[in-house]
């Protein structure tokens, strides 16, 4: 179901897709065998959110500036082409413009082209990294990425914990407005997810959803389709959800006190919880702890294998990694593995031909990276990828039998030795 509004690479954006769904669009798994093992190279950066691939060899690298935030400043993000296996910059763009900070996103549009969302700005590049067009969005907040539908056209929303979501639909040829903005029922933190036209976003209360119409030009509130997952429970809000055609699935407690660890930084007495809804009637929905300990807390989404009917879900700040079985007919969820201590936070990679994952777990005050099998749960290999803060932000899939892993002050090339 993969969108065909990205460019044509194995990972043209945060996640793969709009889904989320954390796979590579094509090419092969690592497929580690016994004796060998994973290496890696490193470079510091200023904040790293991301890599994305373009045409084979063509590595992007997005990232932010952060101590102008902390005296009250506009700050700003940068697109690097960097060399696939030193990691050296080989193109970068000007500084582009960002205004209040908070990690952004940045994918390969269909027509070739990058599209950045940082700050309160969103911006066109060349694969050159040479800036095209800038449009400055319309709220003075940070604005979390964005999605690009099948029909090309590209939303994002501001970040807020108190005020209405604005959606704003861009022309990626003009990058100015395509429609109306629409406003949401209420504040959303998590990032958007698409599936075809449709767009889902996750507010602080209740999960909904806007269809496109082509003969009206604007998107349009789906009035019978939400779920209110928050209630009257203590929970606090979600985070992004992953759509795998069925059903839409994603966690709660997102609420949290990150600094440079995710490691107990809930702030929630409750246990955070994941919650599954079917797409075709939001009337079939199931929410499940998932360690069911007290001050619970993520701030990324679930993991599915809709090939293997399994779902991986954490605790980030009780360190706590749950795969459950999920029955296709039923709906119903068996525990199949869990691991603890395990520190994972960061959003994944999934290789749906090896059942391979790829994920964090942070331990001994410093980040390491994993490989499990997705049916035991069994470790394949891990690294050390020098980084001493938690990663929460985003990988991509190389070109190669090899990954790049984002965390924050520092990017990983690892690579199957």
């Amino acid at each position: 179901m993969s969108n065909s509004a990205y460019f044509d690479s194995p990972w043209p954006g945060e996640d793969g897709g709009a889904e989320r769904l954390q796979k590579p669009r094509r090419g092969k798994g690592l497929a580690l065998q016994s004796g060998e093992r994973l290496r890696c190279t490193t470079r510091s950066t200023l904040m790293s959110t991301m890599t994305v691939l373009g045409t084979p060899g063509e590595v992007f690298l997005l990232t932010h500036s952060v101590l102008r935030a902390k005296l009250s400043l506009p700050t700003s993000a940068r697109v690097e082409l960097i060399d696939p296996h030193s990691l050296k910059t080989l193109r970068r763009s000007p500084l582009l413009c960002g205004g209040p900070m908070w990690p952004g996103g940045m994918a390969i549009h269909r027509n070739g082209d990058l599209y950045v969302v940082y700050g309160r700005y969103a911006h066109r590049l060349n694969r050159q990294c040479e800036l095209l067009a800038t449009f400055k969005l319309p709220v003075n907040a940070p604005y979390n990425s964005f999605v690009i539908l099948n029909n090309g056209l590209i939303v994002t929303k501001n970040l807020s914990d108190t005020e209405p979501v604005r959606l704003t639909v861009l022309d990626p040829l003009t990058l100015s407005r395509a429609a109306p903005d629409t406003y949401g029922p209420q504040a959303s933190i998590a990032r958007l997810s698409a599936a075809g036209n449709t767009v889902y976003v996750v507010g602080v209360r209740t999960i909904f959803r806007y269809h496109w119409n082509d003969i009206e030009q604007c998107l349009v509130f789906d009035a019978d389709w939400s779920f209110g997952y928050i209630g009257n429970t203590g929970h606090s809000y979600g985070w992004d959800v992953v759509l795998d055609g069925r059903n839409a699935w994603f966690m709660d407690n997102g609420k949290h006190r990150y600094v440079h660890r995710m490691v107990g930084a809930g702030v929630n007495p409750t246990p955070n919880r994941l919650h599954r809804v079917s797409m075709q009637d939001a009337s079939d929905h199931q929410s499940i702890d998932i360690c069911g300990l007290a001050g619970g807390s993520i701030t990324n989404p679930p993991l599915v294998d809709f090939q293997r009917s399994i779902v991986l879900a954490y605790d980030s700040a009780n360190r706590h990694l749950q795969a459950w079985r999920l029955c296709r007919d039923t709906h119903t969820l068996t525990p199949l593995w869990h691991k603890s201590p395990f520190g994972c936070a960061s959003h994944m990679i999934h290789y749906p031909d090896t059942g391979e994952v790829v994920i964090n777990d942070y331990r001994n005050y410093a980040e390491e990276v994993v490989v499990l099998q997705i049916e035991t749960g069994v470790e394949v290999a891990r690294i050390r990828s020098g980084g001493f803060m938690q990663g929460v932000v985003f990988p991509s899939v190389g070109w190669g039998r090899d990954f790049y892993w984002s965390s924050i002050g520092r990017l990983a090339r690892v690579f199957v030795e």
